[in-house]
């Protein structure tokens, strides 16, 4: 386990940026949109996987990607790179096309992404309205959110590589089944979840969509910048579903707390960013959150386990 420990490069506190969630929110609504389009091309596109994880988008060195789209006996792509500021659409047969990110209305962004991949000789068709975003307007006619502040947006992907590369030493000492680590656009979030090996009793207000997310028994861990509700980035974890003595259950770090609203274990991005080994305080919220699920909810932890 130490050697896995040690596996994760170690960095200044630099590398974990701060990034208030009132500093960049026009911003991160605009982005959620953006990535929103781009992720519906993927839902288009890439065959059903169980529990919808053919949907999410991928942290690369330079930002998010959709990775390789089957389309028409090829593949297409498309990234977002929030080093260069672009976006950045790909064909397998060798054909390009990318544009500028920067301050402009999500539906001049939807415009352009449409008008880019049929430049690529993709005829693409996708529902235009924004998922699991209360009051939203379809894409195309979407003026009020058109910010870009380009030090933000890549402040945030910045956050999500050091999420995601503690998330993937987290996932690799689980023998179970296990998502990968992969950012989905609908709640604006990086995850990656732990599954018991056992059905889930069915939700009575389960819609299609969450029915089959949560067919399974699972532990869940992430990353979310905030909104509204909670005007802060935070790390958190749940369980579903979350038997007996799962809330009250001992976690740690000792600044980790249980919102009962939201139903999860959350720790701020802070206390993490400031620590003196950021690493070992993330993987010891993943670790002991996760003991907390399989401890109520009575997992076969040793074949589930890496040793």
């Amino acid at each position: 386990m130490a050697a896995i420990d040690d596996h994760i490069a170690r960095g200044g506190a630099n590398t974990w940026p701060d990034l208030r969630y009132d500093d960049w929110k026009d911003t991160c609504a605009t982005l959620q949109l953006w990535t929103q389009v781009v992720g519906k091309v993927r839902l288009k596109l890439a065959p059903m996987v169980n529990h919808w994880w053919q949907v999410a988008l991928y942290v690369t060195a330079s930002g998010l990607t959709t990775s390789a789209m089957p389309y028409q006996g090829r593949f297409v792509q498309i990234d977002f790179d929030f080093l260069a500021h672009r976006l950045i659409l790909r064909s397998s047969d060798g054909r390009s096309e990318q544009f500028a990110l920067q301050p402009c209305s999500v539906a001049d962004f939807y415009a352009e992404v449409m008008k880019r991949l049929r430049a690529l000789g993709a005829d693409i068709h996708i529902w235009t309205m924004p998922s699991e975003i209360e009051g939203a307007t379809p894409f195309e006619r979407d003026r009020e959110h058109a910010a870009y502040d380009g030090d933000a947006a890549q402040r945030f992907w910045r956050q999500l590589v050091q999420a995601d590369r503690v998330m993937n030493a987290f996932r690799g000492r689980f023998l179970g089944k296990c998502s990968p680590v992969h950012f989905f656009w609908g709640s604006f979030d990086l995850a990656v979840t732990r599954f018991s090996g056992r059905r889930a009793p069915e939700r009575a207000e389960a819609d299609a969509m969450t029915r089959e997310a949560y067919s399974h028994e699972v532990s869940s861990v992430g990353f979310w910048p905030g909104d509204e509700r909670m005007p802060r980035p935070s790390f958190y974890s749940y369980a579903a579903p979350a038997a007996e003595g799962y809330s009250t259950s001992r976690v740690s770090p000792a600044a980790t707390v249980f919102n009962e609203s939201f139903g999860g274990f959350y720790l701020d991005y802070d206390e993490v960013r400031r620590a003196a080994d950021p690493e070992a305080m993330l993987l010891d919220f993943c670790r002991s959150t996760y003991v907390a699920a399989a401890e109520t909810s009575k997992w076969d932890r040793a074949s589930l386990e890496r040793r």
